[in-house]
């Protein structure tokens, strides 16, 4: 028998993504934290993490014997092990779940990519699993999510798109919460100091109906804030009502409320009738409401320097509440049912130098806020 004869060695790669690397840049740059966790061989896994610039030092890289026996070793003891490692290599599936559970001890956030059915443990286990579309029946079952295109910058991209939602939920909401509790502070003090109500219930039903309304939905379109994956993820235990959302909702509703209760005395104390001062004060609130959307429209960055290009649909919701108001005031069958009348031109400008004044206390607010530590300038927190 004629002996062996070595004609050649064929090798084969599974190529990273081109866009990969960038996307774990950006993770990194938005606080999240990408660690590997694969059953191959250390080298291999090394020269993957290398270049997906994950790390560089064989140091960070645990290998499933270093890990240890999960169901020996004590929680304490395994969560030690896997701080020191970014890359996991020649792991078990129950390693794997091990790995997961101990990053949720220490009060991660975890998210878990994974095709096979070696992975369903840690999947199922996962704050969010994410199986690719490619994977197995059994991955995609368990997990939370599915990226169709297999692609892990589709991750990222979900995470940006989510912060965008995040965002644009709390500014609607911070704007109706704040014209709220104006509101309820307006009538509270007026109804202590001993004054009549300052609006009437049609007006009311009004201002949150009818321009509310139509503020709110569109400042849902505001289009993404730059520089949002620059921030740090949120503390896993902070509620949405945080810090910063409770600082502006109560200065911004308290100025509303409190100029507008210093112009309902003052037009009171100066001989005007209950009709003409409520008429102006209705006005007044209309006013505050289509100012204070635009200082909605960011939590951190000035009303100034949020392009007006950002969002059309809100400017054209500004024209709408506002022009419906206006044609409120001259149409016969609207003055009778909200109570109002046409105002005069200085009547006009005064209104709206009170009203530009929760613009300027929010932008002085906003400056002063620059200065504060991170997570107090911003709401957020590493987590």
């Amino acid at each position: 028998m004629p002996p062996l004869e070595l004609l050649g060695l064929v090798g084969f790669i599974d190529p990273i993504r081109p866009d990969v690397p960038d996307a774990i840049r950006r993770c990194r740059s938005a606080g999240v934290d990408v660690v590997m966790v694969t059953g191959d061989h250390p080298a291999t896994a090394l020269a993957i993490a290398r270049e997906l610039e994950i790390t560089d030092s064989p140091d960070e890289v645990v290998t499933g014997v270093k890990l240890g026996d999960p169901e020996v070793a004590t929680l304490s003891e395994f969560i030690d092990r896997v701080k020191k490692g970014r890359v996991f290599a020649r792991v078990t599936p129950l390693q794997k779940l091990r790995i997961v559970e101990a990053y949720r001890k220490s009060g991660e956030f975890v998210a878990v990519t994974g095709d096979g059915v070696n992975d369903a443990p840690a999947l199922r286990s996962a704050n969010i699993g994410v199986a690719m579309g490619s994977g197995t029946d059994v991955a995609k079952d368990t997990a939370s999510l599915i990226v169709t295109d297999d692609d892990f910058a589709s991750i990222v991209a979900g995470i940006e798109e989510g912060r965008y939602a995040y965002d644009n939920v709390r500014k609607v909401v911070y704007l109706l919460i704040t014209t709220g509790f104006a509101e309820v502070l307006l009538f509270m003090l007026a109804l202590l100091i001993g004054l009549p109500l300052p609006l009437v219930a049609v007006q009311l039903l009004w201002l949150n109906l009818v321009t509310n309304g139509i503020q709110d939905t569109a400042l849902a379109f505001e289009k993404g804030e730059p520089g949002i994956m620059n921030r740090p993820p949120r503390r896993t235990e902070e509620g949405f009502f945080n810090r910063l959302m409770i600082e502006q909702v109560l200065l911004s509703g308290t100025v509303i409320g409190l100029v507008t209760l210093g112009a309902w005395y003052w037009l009171l104390s100066n001989g005007w009738d209950e009709f003409a001062a409520r008429n102006l004060l209705f006005l007044l609130m209309v006013l505050f409401e289509n100012f204070h959307l635009f200082n909605c429209r960011s939590e951190y960055i000035s009303a100034f320097r949020v392009p007006i290009s950002n969002n059309y649909i809100l400017i054209a919701a500004v024209i709408a509440a506002q022009g419906l108001h206006i044609a409120a005031l001259y149409i016969p069958f609207f003055q009778d049912v909200l109570q109002v009348q046409p105002v005069s031109l200085v009547e006009w400008i005064t209104l709206l130098v009170l009203a530009s004044s929760v613009v300027v206390v929010m932008e002085i607010f906003k400056a002063v806020r620059k200065h504060r530590p991170l997570d107090h300038q911003t709401g957020y927190g590493v987590g």
